[in-house]
């Protein structure tokens, strides 16, 4: 069974922590996908949108500029310093996924842009969209595709397998089960969607070589970073040199221009 409250505090100290490097480390890759997520949740002019898991508030500017009325929700007081001061004309709320604070039938649409994968429970905080949107409302949320398809992922994991330790992390096993497009549909049925959809995007991520990928994750994640920072001192070298090599193929005159892959699922309130 899932340690919630660890996972909880293990997630809260890693965006703490993240909160000030975020824009120039991970969000080269994240941000990529949020018109696709606005689309998918019908974000548009006059509609009032909440984003779950905000961040530095990405997102919430990408409605506004469509003209929707939006306010953003985070637990993590940095992140919202940093969303706060970026988008002073937005409203930014600290609070729990899972326990919103908002009333029922109070938003045309929710978003989150790979936020729901971090609670301790995505199930019960998709319910918690559920209530808070009208009828009719949309919820659009992405994660990030299995390995296999994101080989900026598998590109840091292989190298770890073979010259370090995946098993470093003192990390908490996540609590969300999120692994697929099924598990994705399967927890918005559970909230009472309907008329759910999941498909998946591709993008690249351009770094300048295997140790930037690797100080990107490292720097600008939860997660990822407590595996990279679990390493010892002499494999980082030999990870780093592993990544360079197998990573050849995604080179160009710029560095390296990595395959990523998103799911963005979808559905309304009846």
């Amino acid at each position: 069974m899932a340690d919630n409250e660890a996972i909880r505090a293990f997630e809260h100290a890693g965006w703490q922590r993240a909160a000030s490097s975020y824009e120039a480390s991970f969000a080269t890759a994240t941000r990529q996908f949020i018109p696709e997520l606005l689309d998918a949740a019908d974000v548009r002019s006059g509609r009032s949108v909440l984003d779950v898991a905000c961040g530095p508030g990405f997102v919430a500017a990408g409605a506004a500029e469509r003209g929707a009325m939006v306010r953003g929700l985070d637990f993590s007081s940095a992140m919202l310093e940093v969303a706060r001061a970026r988008h002073p004309g937005i409203m930014f709320d600290q609070g729990d996924a899972e326990a919103l604070s908002y009333p029922d039938n109070h938003f045309d649409a929710v978003v989150s842009n790979f936020g729901i994968h971090h609670v301790p429970q995505p199930r019960l905080a998709l319910s918690q969209t559920h209530r808070v949107l009208r009828s009719g409302g949309s919820v659009a949320f992405s994660i990030w595709a299995a390995p296999a398809d994101n080989i900026a992922w598998k590109l840091v994991f292989d190298a770890i397998r073979r010259c370090g330790d995946m098993s470093a992390s003192r990390a908490p096993a996540p609590g969300g089960a999120l692994g697929g497009m099924s598990d994705c549909v399967a927890a918005l049925e559970s909230a009472g969607f309907v008329g759910i959809e999941s498909h998946k995007l591709t993008g690249l991520w351009r770094q300048t070589d295997g140790q930037a990928l690797l100080g990107a994750l490292r720097s600008g994640t939860a997660r990822m970073a407590a595996l990279i920072e679990a390493q010892a001192p002499e494999a980082i070298s030999a990870i780093v040199a592993h990544i360079d090599r197998e990573a050849a193929e995604f080179r160009n005159a710029d560095g390296l221009a990595i395959p990523i892959a998103a799911l963005i699922t979808h559905g309304r309130k009846a």
